[in-house]
C-alpha cells in the first residue's frame, strides 16, 4: 500500500530570484512495511528531496501527498504525526539520558511539559527495547558511543510513533559492524512495525543487501526505482555511477577500480578464492583472459603457475612479475 506518493514533484532551491531545479517530473510511492534506500552520486539531490519529501522546505512544482493529503499544506503538529526525521546533525542534550531523549518523541501526540503518563512511559520503553537499548535506558547521551546514539535517536523516531520514518545518512559516522547493525535494524524495524522507512546512503553494497527497494539518483537521469536486483541487472547503477575511474560490478554489487591492464593471463579453478584472485591480478594489471598464454588455476589451499605450486599471492605476483619481465 502506498503511503506517501508525489506527482510531477520538482525539487530545488529559489536564490535571489533564480531558481535552481535539480530534479524534476518525480512520480515516487513509498510503501507502508518497506526499508527503502535512497541513493546517488554527491550533488543528485538526495538530502534535497529527502527535506522536500518531509516538508522542511516547498517543491519548486507537484507535490507531496501523504493519504491525499498534501504535506506542505499541513501544519508542523501534523506533519510530527505523520513523520518521524533523524538527521546527520549531532544531538547534545546536557545532562539528558536515553529515556530522556527518547520521551521527546512523544511530544507531538500530547504536548506534555513534564510528568509522563503510564502509557507514555510503556511507548517509551518499547522503543529503546525494539533497538536493544534498554541496558542504556538512563546514561547520560554524552556517555553513549556514535552507534548507540544513533540507536537511540531511532528509538526517539519510533516513539513518536509515525507511519513514515526518514533518515538522512544515519550510518555516515560509525564504523563498519554499527553500519552493519543499524542497516539490519532499520530493515527488521520496517517489516516488525509496518512502517514504511526511507533513508539516504552512500553505503551502496549494505543497501544493496537491507533494501526492499531502493530510489536510485543521478543528476541527469532522475531517479530510477526498483528492487535492488532489478536495478543491477537493468544496467542503472553503472548508467548512475559512470566513470572513467570505477565501474559498478553486477557479479559481487561492488565497486571495481579501472586498472590500466597490459598483460593477459588465463585463470581458472576453486571459485571462492577467484575472486581474490582477480582482484590482486587487476591491481597488479592483469586482464584475465580465456587460453591466454599463462595459466593460474587456483586450488582450496594455493595456486599453481604454469604447474608450479605457489602458496601466497604476494609469491603468486612476484612469480608473475618475474615471467612477464623474461617474455
Amino acid at each position: 500500500m502506498s503511503i506517501l506518493t508525489t506527482q510531477n514533484l520538482s525539487i530545488g532551491y529559489s536564490k535571489k530570484g533564480r531558481t535552481d531545479i535539480i530534479q524534476s517530473r518525480l512520480n515516487l510511492q513509498l510503501q507502508a512495511g518497506e526499508l527503502v534506500c535512497l541513493i546517488g552520486p554527491n550533488g543528485s539531490g538526495k538530502s534535497t528531496l529527502l527535506r522536500t519529501l518531509a516538508g522542511l522546505q516547498k517543491p519548486m512544482l507537484g507535490k507531496t501527498c501523504i493519504d491525499d493529503r498534501e504535506i506542505i499544506t499541513l501544519k508542523q503538529q501534523e506533519k510530527a504525526l505523520l513523520i518521524a526525521l533523524v538527521l546527520t546533525e549531532r544531538i547534545d542534550i546536557e545532562n539528558a539520558t536515553v529515556y530522556n531523549l527518547v520521551s521527546l518523541g512523544r511530544h507531538p501526540h500530547s504536548n506534555w511539559w513534564g510528568n509522563i503518563t503510564d502509557e507514555e512511559d510503556a511507548i517509551i520503553r518499547e522503543a529503546v527495547e525494539m533497538v536493544h537499548l534498554e541496558h542504556k535506558l538512563f546514561h547520560n547521551i554524552n556517555e553513549l558511543s556514535d552507534g548507540e546514539r544513533q540507536r537511540a535517536m531511532i528509538a526517539k523516531a519510533l516513539a513518536q510513533d509515525t507511519p513514515i520514518i526518514m533518515l538522512d545518512e544515519p550510518t555516515a559516522h560509525l564504523d563498519l559492524p554499527n553500519r552493519v547493525e543499524i542497516m539490519l535494524l532499520l530493515h527488521r524495524l520496517s517489516h516488525k512495525t509496518g512502517k514504511a522507512i526511507l533513508l539516504s546512503t552512500h553505503e551502496l553494497d549494505l543497501a544493496l543487501q537491507a533494501a526492499d527497494r531502493i530510489w536510485l539518483m543521478s543528476a541527469e537521469k532522475g531517479v530510477k526505482c526498483g528492487v535492488p536486483e532489478d536495478l543491477v541487472f537493468n544496467g542503472s547503477f553503472n548508467r548512475a555511477f559512470e566513470s572513467k575511474s570505477y565501474f559498478f560490478n553486477a557479479s559481487n554489487g561492488n565497486f571495481s577500480m579501472n586498472y590500466p591492464m597490459t598483460k593477459k593471463v588465463w585463470v581458472s579453478g576453486d571459485k571462492t578464492r577467484m575472486y581474490w584472485t582477480f582482484r590482486a591480478l587487476a591491481r597488479a594489471g592483469y586482464a584475465v583472459v580465456q587460453d591466454a598464454g599463462v595459466h593460474i588455476l587456483v586450488t582450496e589451499s594455493g595456486w599453481l603457475l604454469n604447474d608450479k605450486s605457489i602458496a601466497t599471492v604476494e609469491e603468486l605476483l612476484q612469480e608473475l612479475g618475474t615471467l612477464f619481465t623474461d617474455q
